[in-house]
């Protein structure tokens, strides 16, 4: 079924309905993916980016701006000669590589030579998938796994002392290899087996929290079951918490806890902070995460205190690669059965409520008034419920909304109320189609995941008798409006549901929505979520709503439900990025699509981004609604980009969450390639190989690249191939491979100048005789610069003339032409001067000197240095 005929929402062009969804009418007029706004070539300050495609709205490309203005995010060079003298660097820097401005020499100048390579410093890579790839300190979530710090006490959790003692008498005991009289080599395991709703995972949060204290290296809290009940895998749960521990690392003095230079130190083997360097790991010794993130997990974990709560262990494999090597922690592990895989546990079985724990429980619900006045019916209730947590919740909600209800009446009804499933349940959902896993072209960029690390899928056990019997009596008071509006919720992404997100998949008002999923928490039928407006599905119950709206449900009006909760979410991804950039019209939103403030929007995104996430992935595995996204993807990238991302000492500003744009333009390069979309393939391989030299991994960008050049070609995109040649020839000379930079920038300048693109021109010029000065090869270097001067003067560009002629000088310094390099300072001050930048004529001016100095003209020299000291203020530098 084409998306375009599902998609609900029609409207002429600026009109919107009270939810900000298009209203009844012809399409709405907000494009499909289309280029991300990149750095103009002619700004002249910071990285230089092409929008890489911009393809129609139908089928716009997902081309994520390609570089930021830090130094250190793409592989696109700087603009070697800027107008801007005071934000730009030295036209000799030349990136990715590092390749540093020759010193002044003697009379005759020395041939330059390039520096040793530095050491790697911790990178901000990013996690490809399926492939496993370095972890990021500063990550956000990514993947189907998220750790966090532990969650509140549970509103609901009454009784259970026994357990608990048992619990906390395991942490002491000595296990196995003490006693056979060997030191344990790993933290402490307990596990708390119990059916679903019996309140596993209420009872491990408790313990967790009475014994943190003990624990001050950190205390996380993780699920391994996603919300389609599938196994997480153990490389993805191993690297969620590899990201928690490295941002909680301490931080070393000169350094943040994202490994960034502070001003004033210097970083190791003298490398310039805020250029980008390979590698993508630290130099340390030990278990590369990139390769084996579990090893690397058990190396860090090694002496640490940590307290780790694994909640639903669907299989023993799952939990036996993450158990800390550390004696001093401990391991919180919930499973609907025994773990026979992890050696010397033993497991704490839940059954029901004792008697007085269930009455409790009951009385909290529907007042304690009820349960006194008739106490012997309220035994009878409860024990009919063989005090199931959840099912006593679900009948305690479904008395207190039958006030006259007597307690002996409700426990007859709920005797006679059958335990099984309202229908049967539906057949296991098909595996996704293999291009639904990620492109061909995006697994050649590195090596596939082990099939090891892909755990067997389990088999969830049927909901008990008492639970299907307390759903039943709870769902059968439900208006068909409200049980139908909670049926829909399973297809909530990630299991996150809003008064959005309901409001979408119901088709009503968001205040309506609003109301209904605040009534359904009352019922017990759904959580309350870690933020205030946030709600998700009860894990015992999802199995039986899922199969309720398999069986009641049309197919055709699931997915247009998916195709509503779609489009809303494009439309407040959009309202998030208007918000976050501060643009104008984000007061004409709609007022329930809009944000308060840009603060309220990133809180928004950064409590959304798991369920964002989920709705992409899920949203390109379905392959119905790849219109839509696409739009999402679009939205969720441009969103990402748009949030300001905290700044790092010493360093410029990252652009934020490489992790989930690195698997956003994978998605987007599933959708291209499934649809034959040859523009948006190219954009999303060259985000890929972008993202690639952000995190330092340079061997596989260029892989990258190269499949992006074919597909550009074979789009007949002659922008993109331009830009992807550059950015070849800037990953070669990452690697210091600086012949073969020098031939991939000459092919792009070809390009650019059969295209007429005179800014382009100028950088490559730029970058090219900057890479012949370091290979000795002084004539063409000048030409180079000449050549580059004489564009700049052709655009009116008179301080980045002035630059070029500055550069040109350099040039014939080393060529040993002292002369000829006076002259050329002087025409490089003429233009200097007018331009009107005191630091550019101040750096010119430097220049100058140097060559009189190397003249014999000490006194002329020590006159200009004079003069350019005049120009500079308090703590200011020269341009260069």
């Amino acid at each position: 079924m084409p998306d375009q005929a599902l998609d609900p929402r029609r409207t002429p062009a600026g009109s919107a309905d009270e939810n900000g969804e298009p209203a009844p009418g012809r399409p709405a007029g907000e494009p499909g993916p289309i280029a991300e706004p990149a750095a103009s070539s002619s700004a002249g300050v910071g990285p230089v980016a092409e929008a890489v495609l911009s393809p129609p709205t139908e089928a716009g490309a997902v081309a994520e701006a390609a570089v930021s203005p830090s130094a250190e995010a793409g592989p696109v060079a700087e603009p070697v000669v800027s107008p801007s003298a005071e934000a730009a660097p030295s036209t000799a820097e030349v990136r990715p590589g590092v390749v540093p401005q020759p010193a002044a020499g003697p009379p005759v100048p020395p041939r330059p030579t390039l520096p040793p390579r530095p050491p790697v410093p911790p990178a901000d890579p990013v996690v490809p998938p399926p492939a496993p790839a370095p972890v990021p300190a500063d990550a956000e979530p990514v993947g189907t796994v998220v750790a966090r710090e532990l969650p509140g006490p549970a509103p609901y959790f009454v009784g259970r002392e026994r357990e608990l003692a048992q619990l906390r008498a395991e942490i002491g005991r000595p296990g196995l290899a003490v006693v056979g009289g060997k030191q344990p080599d790993r933290g402490r395991v307990l596990l708390v087996v119990g059916r679903p709703g019996a309140g596993r995972t209420e009872l491990a949060i408790t313990l967790a929290r009475e014994v943190a204290p003990a624990y001050p290296d950190g205390q996380f809290f993780l699920r391994l079951t996603g919300t389609d009940g599938d196994p997480v895998a153990p490389a993805d749960t191993a690297r969620a918490l590899l990201r928690v521990l490295a941002a909680g690392r301490r931080a070393v003095p000169g350094q943040s806890v994202s490994g960034h230079v502070a001003p004033g130190h210097v970083a190791p083997g003298g490398a310039v902070p805020g250029q980008a360097l390979p590698g993508g790991a630290e130099d340390a010794p030990g278990p590369d995460p990139a390769v084996d993130p579990v090893a690397a997990l058990r190396e860090a974990t090694a002496g640490r205190r940590l307290l780790l709560v694994l909640d639903d262990v669907p299989h023993a494999d799952q939990l036996a690669g993450l158990l800390p090597e550390s004696p001093g922690s401990l391991v919180v592990a919930t499973a609907d059965g025994p773990l026979s895989g992890v050696p010397d546990v033993r497991p704490c079985t839940l059954g029901g409520l004792d008697t007085p724990a269930a009455l409790a429980l009951l009385a909290r619900t529907i007042g304690g008034t009820r349960v006194t006045n008739d106490p012997r019916a309220a035994e009878t209730l409860v024990q009919e419920l063989s005090g199931h947590p959840t099912a006593v919740r679900l009948a305690a909600a479904w008395l207190a909304a039958q006030p006259r209800m007597p307690l002996s009446e409700a426990a007859v009804h709920l005797h006679a109320t059958p335990d099984s499933p309202l229908t049967p349940a539906p057949p296991a959902p098909a595996a996704p189609p293999a291009s639904a896993a990620g492109p061909a072209d995006a697994k050649g960029v590195a090596a596939d995941a082990p099939a090891a690390e892909q755990p067997p899928p389990a088999r969830r056990p049927a909901a008990p008798g008492e639970l299907l019997r307390a759903f039943r009596a709870a769902y059968g008071t439900l208006p068909p409006a409200v049980a139908r509006l909670l049926r829909s919720l399973v297809l909530a992404p990630a299991g996150s549901v809003d008064a959005h997100v309901a409001s979408a998949l119901a088709g009503c008002a968001v205040d309506v929505a609003e109301r209904a999923l605040s009534d359904l928490a009352d019922s017990a039928l759904l959580l309350r979520g870690p933020a205030d407006g946030l709600y998700r599905v009860p894990g015992c119950l999802e199995p039986l709503l899922r199969a309720l709206l398999a069986a009641t449900d049309r197919p055709q009006d699931i997915t247009l439900a998916r195709a509503r909760m779609l489009e809303r979410t494009v439309r407040l991804l959009e309202s998030c990025r208007v918000t976050l950039a501060r643009e104008a019209g984000a007061d004409a939103l709609p007022g329930t699509v809009r944000f308060a403030s840009p603060a309220a929007a990133a809180e928004w995104l950064r409590t959304r981004r798991p369920a964002l996430m989920a709705a992409a992935r899920a949203a390109v595995a379905d392959g119905e609604l790849d219109t839509l996204a696409r739009r999402l993807i679009t939205a969720l990238v441009r969103a990402v980009l748009a949030q300001p991302a905290p700044p790092a000492a010493g360093r410029p500003r990252r652009l934020p969450a490489g992790a989930d744009r690195y698997e956003l333009h994978t998605l987007a390069l599933t959708v291209a390639e499934r649809r034959h979309l040859p523009h948006e393939k190219a954009a999303a391989l060259i985000n890929l190989a972008d993202l690639d030299v952000e995190a330092g991994r340079t061997d596989r960008a260029v892989t990258a690249y190269r499949k992006a050049l074919e597909a550009a070609r074979a789009a007949d995109d002659t922008g993109a191939e331009g830009r992807v040649l550059e950015a070849i020839g800037a990953c070669y000379l990452e690697q210091r491979d600086l012949s073969r930079a020098c031939d991939w920038f000459g092919r792009a300048l070809a390009l650019r100048q059969g295209r007429g693109e005179l800014v382009d021109q100028a950088r490559l010029h730029a970058r090219i005789g900057a890479v012949l000065t370091y290979l000795g090869s002084h004539g063409p270097a000048l030409r180079e610069w000449r050549a580059a001067a004489g564009v700049h003067r052709r655009l009116g560009d008179l301080s980045s003339q002035a630059r070029a002629l500055a550069e040109a000088a350099r040039v014939q310094e080393y060529a040993g032409l002292p002369e000829d390099a006076m002259r050329t300072c002087r025409d490089a001050l003429y233009y200097a001067r007018q331009a009107g930048e005191r630091r550019l004529e101040a750096a010119v001016l430097m220049r100058l000197a140097e060559a009189l100095q190397r003249l014999g003209d000490s006194g002329g020299a020590d006159l200009q240095r004079a003069a350019a000291g005049r120009l500079l203020q308090a703590g200011e530098s020269p341009a260069f």
